[in-house]
C-alpha cells in the first residue's frame, strides 16, 4: 500500500504562487506514474502534471509555463510550484501514485485564487 499525503494549498491572490508538496510513504518502491491532478466545482477531475513512470513530465496546456513539477527522492515527495495563479486555478488539488493497476490517492489541498 501506499499514502499519500498532500500540503501546502491555500488561499492566494491571482499572480501569486504557492507550491504544494505529496510525501509519499510505505510500498514507495513500486510506485509508477506519480503526479497531481485537481477537481474544479462541478467539474470532473483533470491532470495537471505528472511524472511518468520513465521520468518524464507532462503538463496540462492550462498550466504549461506557470507550473513546475519537481520531487526529491531522499524525501520520497513530489512537489508542484505553481506561479501566476488565476481564478480558474480554484480546486481541491489531489496527489496520484499509480502501482501497478491501481491508483492511489492523497486526501487532496484546496487552493483558492481570488481575483
Amino acid at each position: 500500500q501506499v499514502r499519500l499525503v498532500e500540503s501546502g494549498g491555500g488561499l492566494v491572490q491571482a499572480g501569486g504562487s504557492l507550491r504544494l508538496s505529496c510525501a509519499a510513504s510505505g510500498s514507495i518502491f513500486a510506485i509508477g506514474a506519480m503526479g497531481w491532478y485537481r477537481q474544479a466545482p462541478g467539474k470532473q477531475r483533470e491532470l495537471v502534471s505528472t511524472f511518468t513512470r520513465g521520468g518524464n513530465t507532462n503538463y496540462a496546456d492550462s498550466v504549461k509555463g506557470r507550473f513546475t513539477i519537481s520531487r526529491d527522492n531522499a524525501k520520497n515527495t513530489v512537489y508542484l510550484q505553481m506561479n501566476s495563479l488565476k481564478p480558474e486555478d480554484t480546486a481541491v488539488y489531489y496527489c496520484k501514485a499509480a502501482v501497478g493497476l491501481y491508483d492511489y490517492w492523497g486526501q487532496g489541498t484546496q487552493v483558492t485564487v481570488s481575483s
